[in-house]
Protein backbone atom coordinates (compact mmCIF):
# COMPACT_ATOMS: atom_id res chain seq x y z
CA UNK A 1 0.00 0.00 0.00
CA UNK A 2 1.36 3.41 -0.99
CA UNK A 3 2.09 5.85 1.86
CA UNK A 4 -0.73 8.28 2.62
CA UNK A 5 -0.06 11.82 1.48
CA UNK A 6 -0.57 14.78 3.79
CA UNK A 7 -4.18 15.94 3.60
CA UNK A 8 -3.06 19.59 3.61
CA UNK A 9 0.04 19.97 1.43
CA UNK A 10 -0.54 16.79 -0.69
CA UNK A 11 3.23 16.42 -1.03
CA UNK A 12 4.87 15.05 2.09
CA UNK A 13 4.05 11.73 3.70
CA UNK A 14 1.44 11.86 6.45
CA UNK A 15 3.00 10.73 9.71
CA UNK A 16 0.27 11.56 12.23
CA UNK A 17 -3.49 11.75 12.61
CA UNK A 18 -4.76 14.87 14.36
CA UNK A 19 -6.83 13.90 17.41
CA UNK A 20 -8.84 17.10 17.01
CA UNK A 21 -9.90 16.70 13.36
CA UNK A 22 -8.90 13.19 12.29
CA UNK A 23 -6.81 14.59 9.42
CA UNK A 24 -3.71 12.64 8.40
CA UNK A 25 -0.97 15.21 7.91
CA UNK A 26 2.79 15.65 7.79
CA UNK A 27 4.88 17.01 10.62
CA UNK A 28 5.46 20.48 9.14
CA UNK A 29 1.77 20.99 8.37
CA UNK A 30 0.92 19.93 11.91
CA UNK A 31 3.29 22.55 13.32
CA UNK A 32 1.75 25.18 11.04
CA UNK A 33 -1.91 24.45 11.82
CA UNK A 34 -1.29 24.11 15.56
CA UNK A 35 0.54 27.44 15.74
CA UNK A 36 -1.97 29.12 13.44
CA UNK A 37 -4.92 27.98 15.55
CA UNK A 38 -3.28 29.37 18.70
CA UNK A 39 -2.52 32.63 16.86
CA UNK A 40 -6.17 32.85 15.76
CA UNK A 41 -7.32 32.26 19.34
CA UNK A 42 -5.05 35.10 20.53
CA UNK A 43 -6.06 37.59 17.84
CA UNK A 44 -9.79 36.85 17.85
CA UNK A 45 -9.93 37.35 21.63
CA UNK A 46 -7.68 40.45 21.43
CA UNK A 47 -5.60 39.09 24.28
CA UNK A 48 -2.59 41.40 23.96
CA UNK A 49 -1.54 44.92 23.06
CA UNK A 50 1.90 45.89 21.71
CA UNK A 51 4.24 46.63 24.59
CA UNK A 52 2.49 44.30 27.06
CA UNK A 53 4.67 42.61 29.64
CA UNK A 54 3.46 38.99 29.77
CA UNK A 55 4.33 36.36 32.37
CA UNK A 56 4.07 32.74 31.24
CA UNK A 57 3.10 30.44 34.09
CA UNK A 58 5.89 27.87 33.83
CA UNK A 59 5.82 24.54 35.66
CA UNK A 60 8.22 22.63 33.42
CA UNK A 61 5.39 20.35 32.23
CA UNK A 62 4.32 19.81 28.63
CA UNK A 63 1.60 22.47 28.55
CA UNK A 64 3.63 25.37 29.93
CA UNK A 65 6.77 24.37 28.00
CA UNK A 66 4.88 24.26 24.69
CA UNK A 67 3.15 27.52 25.62
CA UNK A 68 6.47 29.26 26.25
CA UNK A 69 7.88 27.98 22.95
CA UNK A 70 4.76 28.90 20.93
CA UNK A 71 4.41 32.33 22.58
CA UNK A 72 8.02 33.12 21.71
CA UNK A 73 7.54 31.84 18.14
CA UNK A 74 4.31 33.77 17.51
CA UNK A 75 5.61 36.91 19.19
CA UNK A 76 8.52 36.96 16.75
CA UNK A 77 6.57 35.78 13.69
CA UNK A 78 3.61 38.13 14.03
CA UNK A 79 5.30 41.05 15.79
CA UNK A 80 3.05 41.06 18.85
CA UNK A 81 5.55 43.38 20.51
CA UNK A 82 5.40 41.53 23.85
CA UNK A 83 8.01 41.34 26.57
CA UNK A 84 7.91 37.74 27.80
CA UNK A 85 8.84 36.37 31.23
CA UNK A 86 8.73 32.95 32.87
CA UNK A 87 6.98 32.82 36.25
CA UNK A 88 7.24 29.64 38.32
CA UNK A 89 5.64 28.73 41.63
CA UNK A 90 7.52 26.36 43.91
CA UNK A 91 4.87 24.54 45.94
CA UNK A 92 7.49 22.65 47.92
CA UNK A 93 6.83 19.08 46.77
CA UNK A 94 10.00 17.03 47.16
CA UNK A 95 10.75 14.74 44.24
CA UNK A 96 8.35 16.58 41.95
CA UNK A 97 8.50 20.37 41.92
CA UNK A 98 12.20 20.59 42.71
CA UNK A 99 12.92 18.40 39.67
CA UNK A 100 10.49 20.22 37.37
CA UNK A 101 12.00 23.59 38.27
CA UNK A 102 15.31 22.35 36.89
CA UNK A 103 13.49 21.93 33.57
CA UNK A 104 12.15 25.49 33.83
CA UNK A 105 15.67 26.79 34.39
CA UNK A 106 16.80 25.01 31.23
CA UNK A 107 13.82 26.48 29.35
CA UNK A 108 14.94 29.90 30.53
CA UNK A 109 18.25 29.37 28.79
CA UNK A 110 16.71 27.78 25.70
CA UNK A 111 14.10 30.52 25.16
CA UNK A 112 16.18 33.42 26.51
CA UNK A 113 13.47 34.67 28.89
CA UNK A 114 13.90 36.16 32.38
CA UNK A 115 12.68 33.86 35.17
CA UNK A 116 11.02 34.60 38.52
CA UNK A 117 10.43 31.81 41.07
CA UNK A 118 8.14 32.37 44.07
CA UNK A 119 7.70 29.65 46.72
CA UNK A 120 4.82 28.75 49.01
CA UNK A 121 7.28 28.70 51.90
CA UNK A 122 8.34 32.26 51.15
CA UNK A 123 4.76 33.50 50.80
CA UNK A 124 2.77 31.36 53.25
CA UNK A 125 5.40 29.81 55.52
CA UNK A 126 4.23 26.32 54.48
CA UNK A 127 5.32 23.88 51.78
CA UNK A 128 2.83 21.44 50.27
CA UNK A 129 4.82 18.61 51.86
CA UNK A 130 4.13 20.21 55.24
CA UNK A 131 0.46 20.81 54.37
CA UNK A 132 -0.05 17.16 53.38
CA UNK A 133 1.72 16.03 56.56
CA UNK A 134 -0.83 18.14 58.49
CA UNK A 135 -4.07 17.33 56.64
CA UNK A 136 -3.42 14.16 54.63
CA UNK A 137 -4.14 13.70 50.92
CA UNK A 138 -7.91 14.07 50.90
CA UNK A 139 -8.18 17.85 50.43
CA UNK A 140 -4.61 18.81 49.61
CA UNK A 141 -5.49 19.94 46.07
CA UNK A 142 -7.89 22.52 47.54
CA UNK A 143 -5.04 24.11 49.49
CA UNK A 144 -2.62 23.94 46.58
CA UNK A 145 -5.06 25.40 44.03
CA UNK A 146 -5.98 28.37 46.23
CA UNK A 147 -2.37 29.05 47.26
CA UNK A 148 -1.11 28.71 43.69
CA UNK A 149 -3.61 31.14 42.18
CA UNK A 150 -2.72 33.88 44.62
CA UNK A 151 1.00 33.13 44.32
CA UNK A 152 0.81 33.61 40.54
CA UNK A 153 -0.84 37.00 40.95
CA UNK A 154 1.71 38.05 43.55
CA UNK A 155 4.62 36.87 41.41
CA UNK A 156 3.21 38.72 38.41
CA UNK A 157 2.75 41.85 40.51
CA UNK A 158 6.39 41.64 41.56
CA UNK A 159 7.39 41.41 37.89
CA UNK A 160 5.12 44.37 37.07
CA UNK A 161 3.57 42.50 34.15
CA UNK A 162 0.27 43.34 32.45
CA UNK A 163 -0.83 39.80 31.80
CA UNK A 164 -0.40 36.17 32.91
CA UNK A 165 -0.85 33.35 30.39
CA UNK A 166 -1.28 29.76 31.54
CA UNK A 167 -1.11 26.44 29.71
CA UNK A 168 -4.68 25.35 30.45
CA UNK A 169 -5.83 23.41 27.41
CA UNK A 170 -9.20 22.34 25.98
CA UNK A 171 -9.21 19.13 28.04
CA UNK A 172 -8.60 21.10 31.26
CA UNK A 173 -11.44 23.51 30.53
CA UNK A 174 -13.88 20.75 29.56
CA UNK A 175 -12.99 18.90 32.78
CA UNK A 176 -13.67 22.07 34.76
CA UNK A 177 -17.10 22.47 33.13
CA UNK A 178 -17.95 18.87 34.10
CA UNK A 179 -16.64 19.34 37.65
CA UNK A 180 -18.68 22.49 38.19
CA UNK A 181 -21.81 20.75 36.89
CA UNK A 182 -21.23 17.75 39.18
CA UNK A 183 -20.66 20.03 42.18
CA UNK A 184 -23.50 22.38 41.30
CA UNK A 185 -21.06 25.31 41.41
CA UNK A 186 -23.10 27.93 39.57
CA UNK A 187 -20.72 30.82 40.19
CA UNK A 188 -17.70 29.04 38.66
CA UNK A 189 -19.76 27.44 35.89
CA UNK A 190 -20.64 30.90 34.64
CA UNK A 191 -17.00 31.94 34.20
CA UNK A 192 -14.88 28.80 33.81
CA UNK A 193 -14.91 28.90 29.98
CA UNK A 194 -13.83 32.55 29.74
CA UNK A 195 -10.56 32.84 27.86
CA UNK A 196 -9.54 35.91 29.82
CA UNK A 197 -10.38 36.82 33.41
CA UNK A 198 -9.47 39.70 35.63
CA UNK A 199 -10.46 40.66 39.14
CA UNK A 200 -10.79 44.26 40.16
CA UNK A 201 -7.36 44.29 41.79
CA UNK A 202 -5.65 41.47 39.94
CA UNK A 203 -3.70 41.05 36.73
CA UNK A 204 -5.30 39.81 33.51
CA UNK A 205 -5.04 36.05 33.12
CA UNK A 206 -5.71 34.17 29.88
CA UNK A 207 -5.54 30.75 28.24
CA UNK A 208 -4.14 30.82 24.68
CA UNK A 209 -4.53 26.99 24.55
CA UNK A 210 -8.26 27.14 25.28
CA UNK A 211 -9.11 25.20 22.09
CA UNK A 212 -5.91 23.08 21.89
CA UNK A 213 -6.31 19.38 22.64
CA UNK A 214 -3.97 17.88 25.22
CA UNK A 215 -2.99 15.08 22.84
CA UNK A 216 -1.92 17.60 20.21
CA UNK A 217 0.15 19.53 22.75
CA UNK A 218 1.93 16.27 23.61
CA UNK A 219 2.49 15.55 19.91
CA UNK A 220 3.82 19.06 19.33
CA UNK A 221 6.28 18.73 22.23
CA UNK A 222 7.36 15.29 20.98
CA UNK A 223 7.95 16.24 17.34
CA UNK A 224 9.62 19.55 18.29
CA UNK A 225 11.81 17.64 20.77
CA UNK A 226 11.06 20.17 23.51
CA UNK A 227 12.60 19.79 26.95
CA UNK A 228 9.81 19.19 29.47
CA UNK A 229 9.12 17.34 32.73
CA UNK A 230 6.59 14.54 32.36
CA UNK A 231 5.99 13.21 35.90
CA UNK A 232 2.56 13.85 37.47
CA UNK A 233 2.27 15.48 40.89
CA UNK A 234 2.68 12.83 43.58
CA UNK A 235 -0.32 14.21 45.47
CA UNK A 236 -2.77 14.39 42.54
CA UNK A 237 -4.00 10.75 42.09
CA UNK A 238 -6.75 11.25 44.69
CA UNK A 239 -7.89 14.61 43.26
CA UNK A 240 -11.59 15.04 42.44
CA UNK A 241 -10.62 16.27 38.97
CA UNK A 242 -9.44 12.76 38.17
CA UNK A 243 -13.03 11.50 38.03
CA UNK A 244 -13.98 14.21 35.51
CA UNK A 245 -10.85 13.44 33.49
CA UNK A 246 -11.65 9.73 33.28
CA UNK A 247 -15.20 10.49 32.18
CA UNK A 248 -14.00 12.98 29.57
CA UNK A 249 -11.48 10.50 28.12
CA UNK A 250 -14.26 7.95 27.70
CA UNK A 251 -16.36 10.55 25.88
CA UNK A 252 -13.42 11.55 23.69
CA UNK A 253 -12.76 7.92 22.71
CA UNK A 254 -16.35 7.62 21.48
CA UNK A 255 -16.47 11.07 19.91
CA UNK A 256 -13.34 13.28 19.70
CA UNK A 257 -15.38 16.46 19.28
CA UNK A 258 -16.86 15.98 22.77
CA UNK A 259 -14.11 18.15 24.30
CA UNK A 260 -14.88 21.20 22.17
CA UNK A 261 -18.62 20.51 22.40
CA UNK A 262 -18.48 20.66 26.20
CA UNK A 263 -16.55 23.94 26.07
CA UNK A 264 -19.11 25.46 23.70
CA UNK A 265 -21.89 24.25 25.99
CA UNK A 266 -20.16 25.94 28.90
CA UNK A 267 -19.85 29.15 26.88
CA UNK A 268 -23.59 29.04 26.15
CA UNK A 269 -24.61 28.84 29.82
CA UNK A 270 -26.22 32.05 30.98
CA UNK A 271 -27.30 32.65 34.56
CA UNK A 272 -30.78 34.03 35.19
CA UNK A 273 -30.89 37.49 36.73
CA UNK A 274 -32.46 36.18 39.94
CA UNK A 275 -29.59 33.68 40.27
CA UNK A 276 -27.00 36.38 39.61
CA UNK A 277 -28.55 38.44 42.39
CA UNK A 278 -27.72 35.70 44.90
CA UNK A 279 -24.01 35.62 44.01
CA UNK A 280 -21.59 37.20 46.45
CA UNK A 281 -20.03 40.48 45.37
CA UNK A 282 -16.25 40.75 45.07
CA UNK A 283 -14.51 42.69 47.80
CA UNK A 284 -11.05 42.94 49.30
CA UNK A 285 -9.69 40.60 51.96
CA UNK A 286 -9.46 42.49 55.24
CA UNK A 287 -6.31 40.65 56.22
CA UNK A 288 -4.10 40.51 53.09
CA UNK A 289 -5.79 42.83 50.58
CA UNK A 290 -6.36 40.16 47.91
CA UNK A 291 -9.70 39.87 46.09
CA UNK A 292 -12.35 37.89 47.96
CA UNK A 293 -16.09 37.31 48.13
CA UNK A 294 -15.90 37.19 51.96
CA UNK A 295 -14.23 39.24 54.67
CA UNK A 296 -11.23 36.90 54.43
CA UNK A 297 -9.95 35.44 51.17
CA UNK A 298 -9.73 31.67 50.83
CA UNK A 299 -5.93 31.65 51.14
CA UNK A 300 -6.02 33.55 54.45
CA UNK A 301 -8.77 31.25 55.73
CA UNK A 302 -6.83 28.10 54.78
CA UNK A 303 -3.60 29.47 56.25
CA UNK A 304 -5.36 30.34 59.51
CA UNK A 305 -6.68 26.79 59.74
CA UNK A 306 -3.18 25.39 59.26
CA UNK A 307 -1.66 27.76 61.81
CA UNK A 308 -4.32 26.96 64.41
CA UNK A 309 -4.14 23.20 63.81
CA UNK A 310 -7.70 23.12 62.48
CA UNK A 311 -7.11 22.88 58.73
CA UNK A 312 -10.02 20.49 58.18
CA UNK A 313 -12.40 23.17 59.50
CA UNK A 314 -11.81 25.66 56.69
CA UNK A 315 -12.49 23.64 53.53
CA UNK A 316 -16.09 24.84 53.25
CA UNK A 317 -17.92 27.98 54.39
CA UNK A 318 -20.09 25.84 56.66
CA UNK A 319 -17.07 24.23 58.29
CA UNK A 320 -15.54 27.69 58.75
CA UNK A 321 -18.18 28.36 61.40
CA UNK A 322 -16.60 25.65 63.54
CA UNK A 323 -13.31 27.53 63.48
CA UNK A 324 -15.03 30.81 64.34
CA UNK A 325 -16.78 29.14 67.27
CA UNK A 326 -13.41 28.39 68.88
CA UNK A 327 -12.68 32.09 69.12
CA UNK A 328 -10.87 34.85 67.23
CA UNK A 329 -7.47 34.30 65.65
CA UNK A 330 -4.54 35.01 67.98
CA UNK A 331 -2.64 38.27 67.48
CA UNK A 332 0.60 36.44 66.65
CA UNK A 333 -0.99 34.40 63.83
CA UNK A 334 1.22 34.12 60.75
CA UNK A 335 -0.44 35.97 57.86
CA UNK A 336 0.14 36.55 54.15
CA UNK A 337 1.90 39.80 53.17
CA UNK A 338 -0.50 42.51 52.05
CA UNK A 339 -1.26 42.37 48.32
CA UNK A 340 -0.56 45.45 46.21
CA UNK A 341 -0.91 45.60 42.44
CA UNK A 342 1.32 46.63 40.86
CA UNK A 343 4.29 46.26 43.15
CA UNK A 344 7.73 47.84 42.74
CA UNK A 345 9.94 45.86 40.40
CA UNK A 346 12.14 43.16 41.89
CA UNK A 347 15.31 41.62 40.65
CA UNK A 348 14.85 38.56 38.44
CA UNK A 349 17.31 36.12 36.98
CA UNK A 350 18.22 36.67 33.36
CA UNK A 351 19.60 33.80 31.28
CA UNK A 352 23.09 35.34 31.33
CA UNK A 353 23.08 35.48 35.13
CA UNK A 354 22.40 31.75 35.40
CA UNK A 355 25.01 30.56 32.97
Amino acid sequence: MAPTSCALCQNAKAILKRPKTGQQICKECFFFVFETEVHNTITQAHLFEPGDRVAIGASGGKDSTVLAYVMKTLNERHNYGLELFLLSIDEGITGYRDDSLETVKRNQQQYNMPLKILSYEELYGWTMDAVVAEIGKKNNCTFCGVFRRQALDRGASALQVDHIVTGHNADDIAETVLMNIMRGDIARLGRCTQICTRGEDTIRRSKPFKYAYEKEIVMYAYFKKLDYFSTECIYSPDAYRGHARTFLKDLEAARPSAIIDIIHSGEAFELREDVKATQKQQQTCKRCGYMSSNDLCKACTLLEGLERGMASSVITDRARKKLDAVGPAPDNLRTIPHFRSPRPAVSIQSPSQQS
